[in-house]
């Protein structure tokens, strides 16, 4: 990537906004990097809404160049984003422990209707459609977690390995250049040195390090 450096946009997931990513934009910035945040109703909202938002919040941002990382849903509305518009300037895209094949333990909630509604409409309307398609040219990396720990225990029998909520198989983007799995929980992405460390390898290299000392 030629200077300047693209900034970095940061996407949020499932109940969440946008400053969660409060401790890795403040890290990145002690780096030379500049980020942003998207917001969206991750539950009232609709997929198709929160992707065309998040093009004309990139639009907004002047064409600079720019790469994306979503974590969990916000990864798929990247993917989605990715498939309705192709923004100017859009670098590499980083997907922390999105559901981007598919999601067990939302499936299982929307089996029982008094919990449908904590779930939202965004998160069903991705899985009920075929995986979009995404231009190949795209530089997309995955993290995944395995460590399973996090609110996804509720449901049984979730497969193994998992991050307390996604499956490693559920991140496993087919398009991906890379894609790694890390000693973390879910929610530890958000907040995770390891995390962060390996999302601003890929965007600078287009690789993750996978180096045993830098994965355990």
């Amino acid at each position: 990537m030629n200077d300047p450096r693209p900034d970095i946009l940061f996407v949020h997931g499932l109940w969440m906004h946008g400053c969660v990513f409060a401790l890795h934009r403040r890290r990145a910035a002690r780096l030379g990097w500049r980020s942003h945040a998207y917001s969206y109703p991750s539950l009232r909202g609709t997929l198709d809404g929160a992707a065309d938002g998040l093009a004309g919040c990139i639009a907004g941002l002047g064409g600079r160049p720019l790469h994306v990382v979503g974590h969990s849903l916000g990864g798929c509305i990247v993917l989605h984003m990715l498939a309705r518009h192709r923004p100017a300037g859009i670098g590499r895209v980083v997907l922390l422990g999105s559901p981007s094949r598919d999601s067990y333990p939302a499936r299982q909630i929307l089996r029982v209707p008094v919990l449908r509604h904590a779930i939202g409409r965004v998160l069903p309307q991705w899985l009920a459609h075929a995986p979009p398609e995404v231009d190949p040219a795209l530089e997309i990396g995955v993290v995944a977690g395995d460590r399973p720990y996090g609110v996804g225990r509720i449901v049984p029998n979730v497969p193994k390995p998992n991050d307390g909520m996604v499956t490693v198989a559920e991140t496993r983007w087919p398009g991906a250049r890379d894609h790694i799995v890390l000693p973390l929980t879910h929610m530890q992405m958000l907040w995770a040195q390891a995390c962060l460390d390996q999302t601003l390898h890929f965007l600078e290299t287009g690789a993750f390090d996978h180096r045993p000392s830098r994965v355990t």
